[in-house]
Order: structure tokens, then C-alpha cells, then sequence
């Protein structure tokens, strides 16, 4: 869910918006081959004289399972946004209840960004942006963090240079 035009204040505009890397939906696509295999297998193993209502009970299971360990942490990447405008730095998350914090570039101090190994692999990793409040801002699992650094950079510091 993008910012939207009618978020925007006056003569302010996207230069990049984005999701959480999607490596956060490996967990839950390995939970959703799990999920089919076992039920499959269950529904194989029961003996006849508990059909139908073992294999009831084992899809209602399968169901909830898909639910709390596939469906939800993929609504909740897919309703993750981070935005960034020529004013601010937006992030929005939450599947009923949406929350947002936005960070004015002007407050922002310096802006740092870590990769770990796993990271590095899947092109992607944390922004942090350090305010005079002490109280840095981290956005995980942001992809191909290394350009998105240097397009804050630039927009943080790039008058700098001129001086």
C-alpha cells in the first residue's frame, strides 16, 4: 500500500518506495510446503474407519496452521511499506491497524546501513538513521540498501559539495 498523492504535502514527491526484502516470506513458504505435505500425508495415513471426520479435523488444522504461519506474515509484508519523499522518510506497517512514522530528512543526522552475510547473498540490508534525539530509526531488510543509502545521501548532503 504506496503513499498515495493526498499524503503528500505541497510540492512534495516519491522518489522511492518499497517493501521489506522478500526474503521475509521464505520462512512462511517453507510453513506452507510443510502444512500441504503433512496434511497430505495424514489424510494418506488415517485408517478408513475415521473418514470423514479425520480428514476434517486435519484440514481445519492445515487451515489455521496456513493462517498463523503463512497468510498472516504475508499480509503483514505485503502491507509493509518504506517511502521516500524529497521531505521525509515514511514507513508504514500493519494489517488492521496501520501505523506510520515518518522521519523529516531534516532532522536526520547521518545515515548508516549494516549487511550481514545473508544479507550481502540476498541484496539487501538495514538502513539506520541517526537523529539528535539519540534514538536511531532502523529499516530492516531494506533491498539493494546500498542505493538507497546513496540516494538519501544525496538528498541529505548532496548541497553540501557546492559550498
Amino acid at each position: 500500500m504506496a503513499i498515495t498523492a493526498d499524503q503528500l504535502g505541497k510540492d512534495e514527491y516519491v522518489i522511492a518506495t518499497m517493501r521489506t526484502h522478500v526474503k521475509k516470506l521464505i520462512i512462511p513458504v517453507v510453513f506452507l510446503f510443510a502444512i500441504a505435505i503433512l496434511l497430505g500425508v495424514a489424510i494418506a495415513l488415517f485408517p478408513a474407519s475415521w473418514q470423514p471426520w479425520a480428514t476434517w479435523i486435519a484440514v481445519a488444522a492445515a487451515l489455521i496452521a496456513f493462517v498463523v504461519l503463512v497468510a498472516r506474515p504475508a499480509l503483514g509484508w505485503w502491507s509493509s511499506t518504506y517511502t521516500v519523499t524529497n521531505r521525509r522518510i515514511i514507513t508504514r506497517h500493519g494489517i488492521l491497524t496501520r501505523v506510520g512514522h515518518d522521519l523529516p530528512l531534516r532532522r536526520i543526522n547521518n545515515v548508516n546501513y549494516e549487511r550481514g552475510v545473508v544479507d550481502r547473498m540476498v541484496s539487501c540490508g538495514t538502513l539506520i538513521f541517526e537523529t539528535a534525539a539519540g534514538q536511531p530509526l532502523l529499516l530492516p531488510d531494506v533491498p539493494e540498501v546500498e542505493k538507497v543509502h546513496v540516494q538519501i545521501t544525496e538528498l541529505l548532503f548532496g548541497d553540501d559539495e557546492d559550498d
